[in-house]
């Protein structure tokens, strides 16, 4: 009994044990079921963002990669680098083909409608037919004609915009480049106030922008202006000769040479003096009046009135500036007015050519026969040099002309070569020329005094 009772005793104890066991034997399977099962559910997880991930870098880089960046194997893994067919229609780089699904697979719009592409390449468009059944279309607007319109030109703008044209013409000379400024201008009322400007601005200019306003004048008449703007225009300046007057002391003279070469030229008629006769009462337009009358007389006899102002600088012949010259120098040699020859000097306006005033003064020395020609040239030199009137590049160039043609004028001077030798010495005594050009005077080993008379010139005495 007592074994048994040990027997089932350790039986019992025994199934106790067995079923604690297999209790704690229960709760560990199943504590492992759920970190297995918590394990793979995160690993599943993760790899699905990876592969979310992947896919948007691949939408990402398609369009610009074309299939070369990143790509998803069939089992998931992002494989790098190797080149894929692309799975997305955007794949392709400047792919043009139709989005829709159901198409032809050709480009948009024949292959002109990217970006920045405004048609086919050599495609010509015709012209655009209006349809008469648009509601914005407008019957009005088929005849209508669109151009340019040039705002009328004001009072207070006129002498501001004209003046410039002006003073640029006396600078190139050119009536045509004038008429096409002024055509593009619209002038209106102010188109009478052109010749009345154009002559004011002269009288304070010299006697060659005076000539050019003149022929300025012919030009525009019939082209820009009318024969009539021309008559108001003369009849302003002769009404404004007061206040001209103040400026220019000899406006009156001026006005009526004006006026006498716009009658000779045609532009006012032979009877616009007359029509003034017993109507004028201010003594300057009464002067201006006369003048143009007396020099309209003297044509009668001969008198070029086209030509009176003269011609400026450049625009004369050389021989007609080389007789001005020599009559320049012999005036001076008799009367010994040096402001007069310099006056006379500066109105010829060729400051280019007074090299051949220091040439034909030498040369008036050397073919003089008294001291009066050989001291007055020297002293005329002289003070055009200290004034810079001439300038040095221009006495220079006189002196070596000389030097050149010291030997054809020796033929007919035979005291040529020691007359310059002379001369040259007291220049440059008195500062006219420089060293160098005293060196290159050219000397002669003929001697024309005796050996008593040693640097001294026998002149010969009338």
């Amino acid at each position: 009994l007592d074994l048994q009772t040990l027997d089932l005793s350790d039986s019992f104890l025994s199934g106790e044990e067995e079923n604690g066991g297999l209790a704690v034997h229960n709760k560990n399977i199943s504590n492992e079921i759920n970190s297995n099962w918590l394990s793979s559910t995160s690993n599943s997880i993760h790899e699905a963002r990876l592969k979310a991930k992947a896919k948007r870098r691949l939408r990402k880089n398609s369009s610009r990669d074309s299939g070369r960046g990143d790509s998803l194997s069939d089992n998931g893994d992002v494989s790098r680098g190797i080149s894929v067919a692309p799975t997305s229609p955007k794949s392709k780089l400047m792919d043009r083909k139709s989005r829709m699904r159901k198409g032809r697979g050709l480009p948009k719009k024949g292959g002109a409608g990217g970006k920045g592409v405004w048609g086919k390449t050599g495609e010509v468009y015709g012209p655009v037919v209006v349809d008469e059944k648009d509601p914005n279309y407008d019957e009005d607007q088929e005849n209508c004609v669109y151009e340019t319109v040039v705002p009328p030109l004001e009072e207070r703008d006129f002498e501001k915009t004209v003046t410039p044209i002006v003073l640029e013409y006396f600078e190139h000379g050119d009536t045509n480049e004038v008429a096409e400024l002024l055509s593009e201008l619209n002038l209106g009322s102010m188109q009478s106030e052109v010749p009345s400007l154009a002559v004011s601005l002269a009288l304070e200019a010299k006697a060659s922008h005076r000539e050019l306003t003149s022929r300025l004048l012919v030009d525009l008449c019939g082209t820009v202006l009318s024969h009539s703007d021309m008559a108001t225009s003369f009849d302003k300046l002769l009404r404004d000769l007061p206040d001209l007057v103040l400026d220019t002391p000899g406006a009156p003279q001026l006005v009526g040479q004006f006026i006498a070469r716009a009658v000779s030229d045609q532009i006012l008629s032979k009877s616009y003096i007359d029509g003034y006769k017993g109507k004028v009462d201010c003594e300057y337009a009464r002067a201006a009046l006369d003048r143009a009358a007396v020099l309209l007389k003297m044509s009668l006899g001969g008198l070029r009135i086209d030509n009176h102002w003269g011609t400026g600088g450049g625009q004369r012949p050389v021989i007609q500036l080389i007789r001005e010259m020599n009559l320049l120098l012999n005036e001076y040699i008799l009367s010994g007015d040096s402001k007069e020859a310099e006056r006379c000097l500066r109105d010829l306006e060729v400051p280019h050519f007074h090299h051949e005033f220091v040439y034909e003064a030498i040369v008036m020395v050397l073919e003089s026969k008294g001291e009066k020609t050989f001291k007055k040239v020297l002293k005329l030199l002289s003070l055009f040099s200290a004034s810079s009137i001439i300038t040095v590049d221009q006495m220079k160039r006189g002196f070596e002309r000389v030097y050149m043609d010291i030997a054809e004028i020796n033929i007919d001077v035979p005291r040529a070569y020691f007359l310059l030798e002379q001369f040259v010495e007291k220049s440059f005594s008195l500062g006219i020329i420089g060293v160098k050009l005293r060196d290159q005077c050219p000397r002669c080993r003929k001697r024309f005094v005796s050996e008593g008379d040693v640097g001294v010139v026998k002149f010969d005495r009338y």
